[in-house]
C-alpha cells in the first residue's frame, strides 16, 4: 500500500508538476537527460508490482480461496506481466508507456487503499460503498488508453492515407488528364 501510494504520488509529480512530458506526444527520454535514471527505475519498479500482482493467484490457491481466481484475474495479471516484460524488451522504458502506467497505477493506488481499510476495519467493510467504483476506475482506465491509442491511430490513418492519395491517385489522375 505504500509502495502504490509513493507511485501514485511520484508518478503525478513526474508528469503533472515536473512536466517532463508532453502529455499530447510523451518521448523516450534521452539517454543523457538528468531523469533518465529515475525513468529506468519507475519502469523497472512497476514491472516488479506487476509480477507482485500476479502473484495473488498463488496466495489465492494457498488460502484456497478459489472464487477469487477467475479467468479475468489471471487472464489481467498474466497479461500485465508479459506485456510489460515485451514492451520493456521491444521498446525499453518511457515514453507512452508512462501514461499507461500512470493510469494503472492510479487505479491500484484507489484499489489497495480499498484493500487497506477493509483489511484494518474489517467491521467497516460492509459500509464501503464506493468498492464498485473501483471497478469503474478500471473501466475508465481502458476508456482513456483506448482513446489515447485511437488518437495515434486516426492520426497515422490520416498522414498514410494523405500520402497514399498523393504519391499513387493524384499522379494518376494527372496522368489520365494529359493523355489525348
Amino acid at each position: 500500500m505504500i509502495y502504490n501510494a509513493a507511485m501514485f504520488s511520484y508518478d503525478l509529480y513526474f508528469i503533472f508538476v515536473n512536466t517532463t512530458y508532453d502529455l499530447r506526444c510523451m518521448e523516450s527520454l534521452p539517454h543523457e537527460h538528468p531523469l533518465k535514471d529515475t525513468e529506468r527505475w519507475l519502469t523497472y519498479i512497476y514491472f516488479l508490482n506487476k509480477m507482485i500482482d500476479l502473484l495473488d493467484t498463488v496466495f489465492f490457491v494457498l488460502r484456497k480461496s478459489s472464487k477469487q481466481i477467475t479467468v479475468l484475474h489471471v487472464y489481467h495479471h498474466f497479461l500485465m506481466v508479459s506485456g510489460m516484460y515485451w514492451v520493456l524488451r521491444l521498446y525499453g522504458v518511457g515514453g507512452q508507456y508512462m501514461m499507461m502506467g500512470l493510469f494503472n497505477t492510479f487505479v491500484h493506488t484507489v484499489m489497495y487503499f480499498y484493500y487497506f481499510i477493509s483489511a484494518m476495519y474489517p467491521e467497516l467493510k460492509s459500509s464501503l460503498w464506493w468498492k464498485k467504483y473501483i471497478t469503474g476506475i478500471q473501466i475508465l482506465q481502458f476508456i482513456l488508453l483506448f482513446l489515447q491509442s485511437l488518437s495515434q491511430s486516426s492520426i497515422m490513418i490520416v498522414m498514410f492515407g494523405n500520402f497514399y492519395y498523393n504519391a499513387y491517385v493524384k499522379p494518376k489522375q494527372q496522368k489520365q488528364r494529359k493523355e489525348p
